[in-house]
């Protein structure tokens, strides 16, 4: 859940901390007020894009921080784990972002930067936005499919069928390949042979090619390292060399310890100096020799990495390109040596992959099937409570011709708002409202197969009032039983059932404008004038005796 969040400088608001406690939280204020100041420092820890135009005017960096807390962190943990981040201390998951108006954008999770991909990828864990868009999307086949399978657990197995899915396809079209394709001639069979060998030559491996590299540096710096060992071996053992001079040195510590005994220890070290620089010389005499390459081999060095060389240039660069490159050669041998066997082979292979992606799709189809009855009661139950007393609310299974990456059937929503009316496509309700409070309905049975942790409702209860949004404020609060809820509203009957509650507010001088918000959760009387407000008059007696009766 939210525990913690600083905004600093995003849109008109100055600065802002806010601590969230568990339940239903409700966000009200004025029309205009700024209350979508803090959905946007949501949307930006949660990796939405955006511009340096959402920084404060007059300013040069925006910044938004959270702190979330996980009783069980198993899920963020791997998602941070596989991210090569910081995994949660202690059920606890920091995040910052800082835009900048003259320096580059900053994205850290648990204190180490990271991506803005990282952190939409963790955003979808954490947080779910449901916003006057959503009705819209209910509208599409897809998303009405895609809620379907979430409610039916699906989503796991969809994602394996989707992979299965395509393998199949590629399988179809490199069919499709060899059939259409031409023949190879013998002097195109005789170059594939040809570039065949030469790979074969190389011995490419990651190894080997290393050890070559290696070598053809030595060999090709073998005239100057001859020449530096050479005259490092004379430097240190030669005439005139670092070892003559230290014997003249040895000579008169010699002289110190017949005069003084305490020098021995100095006369050791001084000895012992000259056995390594003895073994150093030498060491460097033999190298010389090492150096001297046999001509045969550095001709034969020189030819098989020329011969690497134009491997690399022809085929990608790395040794997994060029090893890649040979085995599509050696297919195209191996198909004109025997196409229609090979045909034979890989048509059996898409046989048995579509047989096998046929039951799979069954089986998807009987999970949604299943699922679709009990999704389209508990939302149509839900729907009575939300003003419709007669509605009837069906999800309609589509079989389809052939496979898709989805499977072999769609679902089509159905949906009749009163007593008497034909069930038809969602599309076809003319009122917003209802199609807002069938979506609502919908994402309540939805949330209790979803484990995310924060649910947002940017003014859900739009179009909707009285009893309705009262009822929509207790859906609401159910929800919270199992979720972290947020929600932006309008409607006093809604906030009222709020656990939480945090105002916006808009303050304006000749020179500027700010917003700001504030919690009145703890105090009655802040939130009776509050709710007044959204009634219709603070000041009223009778906006203040609903809003009395609205908190109970």
């Amino acid at each position: 859940m939210l525990k913690y969040i600083r905004i600093k400088n995003l849109a008109l608001l100055e600065e802002v901390t806010l601590e969230f406690e568990s339940g239903f939280t409700a966000v009200t204020g004025e029309t205009g007020a700024g209350k979508s100041v803090l959905l946007g420092a949501l949307g930006l820890l949660s990796g939405a894009r955006t511009d340096k135009g959402v920084i404060r005017q007059g300013q040069d960096l925006l910044e938004v921080e959270a702190a979330l807390y996980f009783a069980d962190a198993l899920l963020i943990d791997k998602l941070l784990e596989a991210a090569g981040l910081p995994t949660c201390e202690d059920g606890l998951l920091l995040l910052q972002r800082t835009i900048h108006h003259s320096k580059i954008p900053r994205i850290q999770i648990n204190g180490s930067l990271a991506t803005l991909a990282q952190l939409q990828a963790l955003g979808e864990s954490w947080i779910d936005f449901h916003g006057p868009g959503e009705p819209q999307k209910l509208f599409q086949e897809k998303r009405q499919l895609e809620m379907l399978d979430t409610y039916a657990g699906n989503v796991g197995e969809l994602a394996a069928f989707a992979l299965s899915f395509e393998e199949w396809r590629k399988a179809l079209r490199e069919i499709e390949t060899l059939e259409t394709g031409e023949r190879l001639d013998l002097d195109e069979l005789d170059f594939v042979r040809k570039q065949i060998k030469k790979i074969d030559a190389v011995d490419v491996s990651e190894d080997t090619i290393e050890e070559l590299e290696r070598d053809y540096n030595r060999i090709s710096s073998a005239q100057e390292l001859v020449s530096l060992a050479s005259a490092c071996s004379e430097g240190m053992i030669g005439e005139q060399s670092a070892n003559d001079l230290l014997g003249g040195v040895l000579l008169r510590l010699e002289e110190m310890v017949k005069l003084d005994e305490g020098s021995q220890s100095l006369l050791e070290r001084a000895q012992s100096l000259q056995i390594e620089l003895q073994d150093l010389g030498e060491e460097l005499g033999h190298l010389v020799n090492d150096y001297d390459f046999d001509p045969e081999a550095i001709e034969a060095a020189t030819e098989r990495m020329n011969l690497w060389q134009e491997l690399r240039r022809k085929y990608g660069g790395s040794v997994e390109a060029v090893l890649s490159k040979r085995e599509e050669l050696a297919q195209k041998i191996e198909i004109q040596g025997d196409l229609e066997g090979v045909l034979a082979k890989r048509r059996k292979a898409s046989v048995d992959l579509e047989s096998e992606l046929k039951k799979q799709a069954q089986k998807l189809t009987a999970s949604r099937r299943k699922s679709a009855k009990i999704l389209a009661q508990k939302a149509a139950h839900l729907l009575q409570a939300l003003g419709f007393k007669k509605a009837r609310l069906e999800i309609e299974l589509i079989a389809d011709a052939k496979l898709h990456d989805y499977g072999d059937s769609h679902c089509q929503f159905l949906f009749a708002p009163n007593a008497g009316q034909n069930l038809q496509p969602l599309n076809k309700i003319a009122s917003s409202g209802e199609t807002a409070r069938v979506m609502l309905a919908l994402k309540t049975v939805l949330a209790e197969a979803d484990a995310t942790p924060l649910l947002v409702f940017d003014e859900v209860d739009a179009n909707v009032g009285g009893e309705v949004g009262r009822a929509v404020g207790a859906e609401l609060a159910r929800l919270a039983k199992k979720h972290q809820v947020l929600c932006v509203t309008h409607l006093p009957q809604v906030a009222s059932l709020a656990h939480n509650h945090y105002v916006v507010t808009k303050s304006q001088d000749k020179d500027s404008t700010a917003v700001n918000i504030a919690s009145i959760g703890d105090s009655r009387s802040d939130r009776l004038e509050e709710l007044a407000r959204m009634l219709g008059d603070r000041k009223s007696a009778s906006a203040r005796a609903h809003a009395e009766e609205l908190l109970g």
